[in-house]
C-alpha cells in the first residue's frame, strides 16, 4: 500500500476527520479527545492506530498521559504528492 493510500484510508472515516479538526487547534491528551466521541476506548485507539500509521499525528507520553499532536508537515508532503501524481498524467 502506497504512502498516499495509507493517508486517503484514514482520511475517509469522519471519526479520524474529527480528531484531526480537535487537534488542528491544539495538542490534547487522549481523554480529552475521547470527551467528544460516544465510541469505546479501544475503538478510539484503533482510530489514533490508523491516523498515526498515516503520520497525520504523533504521540508523547507525558507521566501517565499519551498527547496526540497534529504533524502537519506530512499533510503538506501528501498534497505536495497527490498533485504531482496527476501532473504525471
Amino acid at each position: 500500500m502506497t504512502k498516499l493510500t495509507i493517508v486517503f484510508k484514514a482520511l475517509a472515516d469522519p471519526t479520524r476527520r474529527k480528531i484531526l479538526e480537535l487537534l488542528k487547534k491544539k495538542s490534547m491528551p487522549a481523554g480529552a479527545i475521547a470527551e467528544h466521541f460516544k465510541i469505546t476506548p479501544p475503538s478510539l485507539t484503533h482510530h489514533f492506530n490508523l491516523l498515526k500509521q498515516a503520520d497525520l499525528i504523533s504521540q508523547e507520553r507525558q507521566g501517565q498521559q499519551i498527547i496526540y499532536s497534529l504533524n502537519l508537515s506530512v499533510m503538506e508532503e501528501m498534497i505536495d504528492d497527490y498533485f504531482k501524481l496527476f501532473k504525471k498524467r
